[in-house]
């Protein structure tokens, strides 16, 4: 065995070597950081996209209701 931890989480791997370089503890913290602030990116650009679709739903509905007063109205 070489000396190194390995955690799973969320399909990254993180390796832990307390006697090594603590170089490789900010690379592997960096890395975390980077990865979480990707997650929350995705979140958010989902969220807008759901925003967006429900204003378009929105949107539409009052059009097609309008259509149908003018519609009535000829």
């Amino acid at each position: 065995m070489n000396g190194y931890r390995t955690t799973a989480d969320e399909a990254v791997i993180i390796e832990l070597n307390p006697r090594g370089n603590p170089m490789l503890l900010e690379e592997n913290l960096a890395r975390s950081r980077m990865h979480d602030a990707e997650v929350f990116a995705q979140r958010q650009r989902v969220a807008h996209r759901l925003v967006v679709a429900r204003r378009w739903r929105r949107l539409a509905g009052w059009a097609q209701r309008r259509a149908l007063q003018k519609a009535r109205a000829i």
